[in-house]
Order: structure tokens, then C-alpha cells, then sequence
């Protein structure tokens, strides 16, 4: 049986904004990498030495890793040393009967898993990065593969190692950022510890599968109690004719106060969702988690009300949508809450919009235009992403034009 040290291939379902990143980084690490996805045009781009997403540096990563011959995409998974799940994990509805009506996706994890069963021998390492529900490791994937004959925690070792990065920072974090890695028995906690180990500089932190699981949903669960009581701040200064992001920095000069900023809302393949699956698993002990979730997913249509009590001043207004994504200078727009906004605004059918959004080059809803177009045209001007594009500008510079800056970010 081979030991960690001799893994060499590597097999990682789901080529999306962790999956190709972390594909391409180990196959630059000198690993033999197979990346698998559903979609054809995915494989396609990739096999070609291109992105399909945004991140900086990604380009050149995947294109140095498809031109050395590390680094393939494939629909379907093949034998390999390592075998990395990385897909999504939305949530979908729990039906009308369930505490939070919001319930996990596993399906994805599920598939996956059945998926690389096949190809699965004794002495692999399977490691789960979804972020996922505490239990889905031993649950879901090991019980899988335990169904499939498969000798778990013996001849084949499961762990589950959440990613922890930042978009737009993830080529350095994946490697920086300290992990935590929790296997199913302590054996697989040993083999998956080692194996990180070979290329990640931050320190790699032993635990339980559960306990790692535990560890990302807090770590999300955290953010988001904290933005929600800065957007509920912001709605009460809203209220009181105060400037939001004055009292924050007042506040924040305090030595034992550290207020974030608020938004249009919560967005994002992590804190908008992972919340939700402590709710689930513990609903009669999660009454704050909850609620920072309600405040947040409340606080799109917080927005839409100050764009329709100001449209109501127009005949028929131009409204300006600055950003679609769900952050600062990426094109993701999962859980975007701008995106919602903007949607809802375009149902409504308010006034004329003008969409920019600087990280995609089109969109299958929406006919983008460019911030100075934008502008120029619009009676009022919502900032709703905080891109760097959308800084240069100062609210002098609008005239007369009616601003709504989500962000705080316009002088």
C-alpha cells in the first residue's frame, strides 16, 4: 500500500471557484491532476489553458498547469492516489412545515461520491472541501463508499478539509491560510494531515470530521451575525437621518469595538448559505443564527424601498445598477444580493435600468453598459457593489442625480 508520500494523483470533482483553483495548484506542485466537471464547455475551456471565472492569477496558473501536462479536464473522474470533492452545496426549500424552510442540498455531494466509487482503491485518500452540514462526511461519503463494499477507515481513508479562502485572494490562501483537517477515524485524520502538509505553508490543524465541519459553519455563521447588526444599524440610522458609516468609525475607535460595514445584504456560496444548515441540524438551539439570517436576507428589500420611494419623485427614471456580483472585483454572483435587487427593481418595472457590472462581459438578463453610460443617463445612481471601477467618482460629481451608495464608498 502506498504511503502519503507517494501520492502522486490527484482527482478533484468540481472545476468551479475552488475546484480549479486547487486543481491547478497542485498540479504547479508537480501532482498529477485530473479535474472533473459536468459541463462540456467547462472541460473545454480548461483543456484549452483558460478560465471560466474570475480570479487573479488563475489564468496564468492554469495555463502554465494544462501546458506542463499536470493539470487535464475530464467529464468523468479516473483513478488517482487522492480523490478531492469539491462541488457545491446550496441550500433548497425545506416546504412549508420546515423551521427555516430552507433545507441542504447534498445532491451534488451525493453524485460526486458515487461517482469516484468506481475508481476507488485500497490505500486512497477521499477528502470532502464542500462546505458542508456537520455529520455529512461519516454520513453522506463514507456511508456511500461503506455501501459500495469499500473497507472505510481501514483501506481507505476520509476527511474532510473545509477551504477557508477569500475570492480574490484564493491562489494565496489556498497555501497561507492554516487548514483544518478532521478525518473520520484517527488514521484518516493522519493520511489527510500528511498530505496537506505538502504544499500548504500555514499550519494544518488536526481535529474530528464533525468538528471540522463544525468549525466552517461557525466560522461563516460568525460573519454573519456580525453584518447583520451592521445592516440592522444601517437601517436605524436610515431612520434617524444619520450617516451609517460615520457612526461605525466613530464607534470602531473604541479599543474593544470592531463593527463591520454594511451592505445591500449577504451574498456568496458561504455566509449567505452555511447558517442555514446549523438552523437545520439545530433548530431549537440556533434563535440568533436565524435571526442574523432573516436581518440579512430582509435587507434586499430594504433597498428596493429607497429605490421606489425615490423613483416615485420621477416621471419616468433611469436608474443606474452599479454591480451584479456578490462582492468587491469578482464576476460570482451566487446568493448575490445585489443581483436579487436588481431583478426584483427590473419585475417591478420602476423606471428604465442601466446595468453595470465590470467582471462579466454580458448576461443572459440584463444588456450591460459601462459606469460612465451609466451615469451620465441615469436620474438615480444605486451602489450596490463596492468594485473598485466604481470608486473614482464622488457624489459632488452627480448634479442632480439622486445616489444611493449600499456601500459607503462615495465620497
Amino acid at each position: 500500500m502506498k504511503s502519503v508520500s507517494d501520492y502522486q494523483t490527484i482527482c478533484v470533482m468540481g472545476l468551479g471557484y475552488i475546484g480549479l483553483p486547487t486543481a491547478s495548484l497542485l498540479a504547479t506542485k508537480g501532482f498529477s491532476v485530473t479535474g472533473v466537471d459536468v459541463s462540456q464547455k467547462v472541460v473545454d475551456t480548461i483543456n484549452k489553458g483558460e478560465i471560466h471565472i474570475v480570479e487573479p492569477d488563475l489564468d496564468i496558473l492554469v495555463k502554465s498547469a494544462v501546458h506542463s501536462g499536470n493539470l487535464s479536464a475530464s467529464l468523468e473522474p479516473v483513478e488517482a492516489d487522492v480523490f478531492i470533492i469539491a462541488v457545491p452545496t446550496p441550500f433548497k426549500d425545506g416546504g412549508p412545515d420546515h423551521i427555516s424552510g430552507k433545507k441542504p442540498d447534498l445532491s451534488y455531494i451525493e453524485a460526486a461520491t458515487k461517482k469516484i466509487s468506481p475508481f476507488i482503491k485500497p490505500g486512497n485518500l477521499v477528502i470532502l472541501e464542500s462546505t458542508s452540514p456537520v455529520g455529512t462526511t461519516d454520513e453522506v461519503v463514507a456511508e456511500i463508499l461503506k455501501q459500495d463494499g469499500h473497507s472505510i477507515g481501514e483501506d481507505i481513508y476520509i476527511a474532510h478539509c473545509p477551504e477557508r479562502v477569500l475570492p480574490g485572494r484564493i491562489l494565496i490562501e489556498l497555501v497561507e491560510n492554516d487548514r483544518v483537517v478532521g478525518g473520520i477515524n484517527e488514521s484518516s485524520t493522519d493520511v489527510a494531515v500528511e498530505f496537506y502538509e505538502r504544499f500548504v505553508r500555514g499550519e494544518v490543524l488536526p481535529t474530528t470530521a464533525k468538528t471540522a465541519e463544525m468549525v466552517k459553519l461557525t466560522e461563516n455563521s460568525s460573519r454573519d451575525v456580525q453584518i447583520a447588526f451592521a445592516n440592522e444599524l444601517s437601517m436605524i440610522c436610515e431612520g434617524e437621518i444619520i450617516n451609517t458609516w460615520e457612526v461605525i468609525a466613530l464607534a470602531n475607535r473604541h479599543p474593544r469595538v470592531n463593527i463591520l460595514n454594511p451592505g445591500p445584504g449577504v451574498g456568496g456560496h458561504c455566509i449567505a448559505v452555511d447558517p442555514w444548515f446549523i438552523v437545520d441540524r439545530s433548530p431549537e438551539c440556533s434563535n440568533l443564527i436565524r435571526t442574523a439570517r432573516e436581518v440579512n436576507d430582509a435587507k434586499p428589500e430594504w433597498v428596493i424601498e429607497r429605490v421606489r420611494k425615490c423613483a416615485d419623485k420621477f416621471k419616468n427614471p433611469v436608474i443606474a445598477c452599479l454591480g451584479l456580483a456578490f462582492k468587491a472585483d469578482v464576476d460570482d454572483l451566487r446568493e448575490s444580493p445585489a443581483f436579487d435587487i436588481v431583478k426584483k427593481l427590473k419585475a417591478l418595472n420602476l423606471g428604465e435600468l442601466l446595468v453595470c457590472e465590470p467582471n462579466l462581459k454580458e448576461h443572459d438578463d440584463f444588456k450591460l453598459c459601462t459606469m460612465d453610460e451609466a451615469i451620465k443617463k441615469a436620474d438615480i445612481v444605486l451602489l450596490l457593489v463596492d468594485h473598485k471601477k466604481f470608486k473614482g467618482f464622488k457624489a459632488v460629481e452627480l448634479n442632480e442625480k439622486i445616489l444611493i451608495d449600499t456601500r459607503g464608498v462615495i465620497r
